[in-house]
């Protein structure tokens, strides 16, 4: 009750001040105010202002915006592992599959290029040439084999 009474005062003091502003010859200045004026009043007529001070002093209502934001906190923290993971289940599983390198021949000979290490693991290490000597071609040697030449 006490909140229709103070916004109802509000909205008599600006209407009071929209009429003081358009008798200096100011009537867009006054309009816009006598429609700033008009807002709370409208709010006590259509019962907002009565429901707002129902809710704002009601316990169950303070616990049902408190389920509101568990509910979001539940939500954003699914989306977020979620997105970490890499998507759903199942696009996990689709990745997985397709990962897999597919079978070879039985006759056919080993691929050219082996596996990547698995994470974690360092990669195979290199072997050295045996003579000092000869290792100024060596690589060069080595990429010619490589493209057949």
């Amino acid at each position: 009750m006490i909140a229709e009474t103070v916004c109802s005062a509000v909205a008599a003091a600006g209407l009071g001040i929209a009429v003081v502003t358009a008798y200096r010859k100011r009537y867009l200045t006054a309009t816009r105010i006598a429609a700033y004026a008009l807002v709370p009043l409208g709010l006590v007529m259509t019962g907002v202002v009565q429901w707002l001070a129902d809710t704002a002093f009601s316990p169950v209502a303070w616990a049902g915006f408190g389920v509101l934001g568990l509910s979001w906190l539940m939500f954003a923290t699914t989306r977020t592992v979620e997105r970490r993971r890499g998507g759903t289940r199942k696009e996990r599983k689709a990745a997985r599959e397709a990962a897999t390198p597919a079978a070879t021949a039985p006759g056919a000979s080993a691929p050219a290029l082996g596996q990547a290490p698995a994470r974690g693991q360092s990669p195979a290490p290199r072997q050295k040439p045996a003579a000092q000597g000869d290792d100024d071609f060596s690589d060069i040697e080595a990429i010619l084999k490589k493209h057949g030449i």
